[in-house]
């Protein structure tokens, strides 16, 4: 008997100090990662992504850092969204860091009638134009640069040139901060590459031109580090970037005082021509500069006067 009491005694102990070491785990793991920011928000779920991990919400204004409107959160648990459907009225904790932001918790309030489309399938803001697609020649649009330099497309002739879309108030580090803190990094590795091509540019285009004026966006490249020769970010008239936002199939729309949009990365080679299409904001870094190599790699030419 006492052999038994000492048995279940051990035992006892050890299964203690596993709940116990269990439990240590589970309180370091709730607590949020090092300069993060933690949420509460409120919205309403408009469609789940094929993906598993990415849902719409259309959400309410966060205090102190985004005004409401409609975007994709990831969840690092897919757990969390089982059993949601469209029109589910939701709040859920928001944890942002510096490079990423995603869904720690997902409580549904109430299950509301099935909301209209979301804006990314339904609303365009630019013109009717063609789509443009890999292999077709880039229309020659016409812009101002931070520095409030006019300029145009087709002055990069006779370069490999990449150009992604953005608005300096964008908040959410998943979107417009991480296209322009890719591109940064995209700069400094073609800068340090021995193959890369001779000539090359990138282009950060602003969808706010009312507020992206070339002094704010001078601001805003000047905090990316940016090398002027190398990169430019610009605006200009509505008109302009619509119908080349629009050809690109980069959509975007206005929200209250915020603006909602897609993601895309284009590469043109030194023709004029597209070469490749990047859709999102997966992308490696390593990836576009191994797109932009290839596009230089053989058909560089002299610009055209």
């Amino acid at each position: 008997m006492r052999i038994l009491c000492k048995a279940h005694c051990r035992w006892a102990a050890l299964l203690g100090c596993a709940a116990a070491f269990l439990a240590a785990c589970g309180k370091q793991s709730s607590q949020p990662p090092p300069n993060s920011q933690a949420f509460a928000v409120k919205g309403v779920v408009l469609e789940l992504e094929p993906d598993g991990k990415t849902v719409l919400i259309r959400h309410e204004a966060i205090s102190n850092y985004m005004a409401s409107m409609t975007m994709p959160f990831e969840v690092h648990n897919t757990n969390l969204l089982r059993g949601l459907q469209r029109g589910d009225a939701i709040t859920f904790n928001l944890i942002v860091t510096p490079n990423e932001g995603w869904i720690e918790s997902i409580t549904r309030r109430e299950r509301a009638a099935p909301p209209p489309a979301p804006p990314s399938t339904g609303i365009r803001l630019a013109r009717a134009l063609e789509p443009l697609d890999e292999g077709d020649a880039l229309p020659d649009y016409h812009f101002t640069n931070e520095l409030g330099q006019a300029v145009s497309l087709g002055q990069f002739r006779g370069q490999v040139l990449a150009f992604t879309f953005f608005f300096t108030s964008c908040p959410f580090p998943d979107f417009c901060p991480r296209m322009t803190g890719n591109f940064a990094r995209v700069e400094k590795e073609l800068e340090a590459l021995t193959n890369a091509p001779a000539r090359w540019h990138l282009l950060s285009i602003s969808f706010d031109p009312a507020h992206d004026t070339p002094a704010r966006l001078a601001d805003y490249a000047r905090a990316a580090r940016y090398d002027p020769g190398h990169w430019s970010f610009l605006t200009g008239e509505e008109e302009q970037i619509a119908n080349l936002a629009d050809q690109m199939g980069e959509y975007y729309w206005h929200e209250g005082t915020s603006l909602g949009h897609n993601l895309r990365t284009v590469v043109v080679d030194p023709r004029g021509r597209i070469r490749k299409i990047i859709p999102g904001n997966k992308w490696d870094v390593g990836q576009l500069v191994q797109e932009i190599v290839k596009a230089g790699h053989g058909n560089e030419i002299k610009a055209e006067e």
